[in-house]
């Protein structure tokens, strides 16, 4: 997600879309299941959750990843019990939810985490994923160094409570500040099983990294990827899974060193209906990409 997931991680409602499935798309059959981060459809979400979700589901999805979950405000109004009614109705689980974890960073405060793990628990999600580093808490390498101690504090945790904690990045962990780069202490920081990671495959290529090589360095650590494409005109912004310029073969083919069990369609901006569009993005993934 971009730098605006912050500012999503409420839950603003914006104007919905109309859909348009292809029902024999749907019957593709393949041993892994298909994924959707639900920050894609951020703009209808909060309008009609229940419609949304049916539609993710008759897109061809089996899983969703959830964001923007609060103690008050739930997801989209719905409490975790009702929002876990809701997937079960669908035939969807949720392996993974992105939380707010920033008074953890700033503060050491474990409140966000331990709702997140109340939340987590209730939909029966393994992984409690950290979704964003603000801009603010990263301008220094004492700020990075910072980050890693809480992040580790975070993960123990939430393996306290039975429960994995993850790790979503965007390109900034791959900067370089004062001689370090955030992910380098994140990867080499942190020990396996500690720590886990969602590696997002665009914000890697548009950093100019190689997932493959991450996946060769941290084996069965990489337990989650965001499959998310490249514009071919325009680098920086999405496409359609297979329509844009990422090799996500030769990703994939790597995927299993990594320890990548759950391949989880994320797409920031639209430019044909948004419904469609993941659709696109299932059916490449189930019929191209799972072969």
């Amino acid at each position: 997600m971009t730098t605006n997931r912050r500012t999503f991680l409420t839950q603003a409602g914006l104007i919905g879309a109309g859909l348009v499935l292809a029902p024999g798309l749907l019957s593709a059959k393949s041993a892994k299941k298909a994924g959707l981060q639900l920050y894609s459809l951020r703009d209808e979400l909060p309008k009609d959750v229940k419609g949304v979700i049916a539609k993710v589901a008759a897109a061809g999805y089996k899983e969703v990843e959830t964001y923007g979950y609060s103690k008050d405000g739930g997801f989209w109004g719905l409490s975790p019990v009702e929002f876990k009614a809701l997937l079960d109705k669908h035939g969807l689980t949720s392996p993974s939810g992105h939380y707010n974890m920033d008074a953890l960073i700033k503060e050491g405060n474990f409140d966000e985490v331990d709702h997140a793990i109340e939340a987590a628990k209730i939909l029966k999600q393994e992984y409690v994923t950290c979704p964003y580093i603000g801009g603010d808490d990263r301008k220094s390498a004492a700020d990075l160094k910072n980050i890693v101690e809480k992040v580790k504090l975070g993960a123990q945790r939430v393996k306290q409570a039975g429960l994995k904690m993850a790790y979503h990045n965007h390109d900034f962990e791959f900067e370089t500040i004062e001689g370090v780069r955030l992910y380098d202490l994140l990867l080499d920081g942190t020990k396996p099983g500690e720590l886990w990671f969602e590696l997002d495959l665009y914000w890697v290529v548009r950093a100019k990294e190689s997932a493959p090589a991450l996946f060769k360095r941290g084996p069965g650590r990489f337990k989650l990827v965001h499959v998310k494409d490249m514009d071919k005109q325009d680098p920086g912004i999405n496409t359609e899974v297979g329509s844009g310029s990422i090799d996500f073969k030769a990703i994939f083919a790597a995927a299993k060193k990594g320890g990548v069990n759950h391949f989880i369609v994320e797409q920031e901006n639209f430019s044909i209906d948004p419904y469609k569009s993941i659709t696109q993005s299932s059916t490449y993934l189930r019929t191209v990409l799972f072969k």
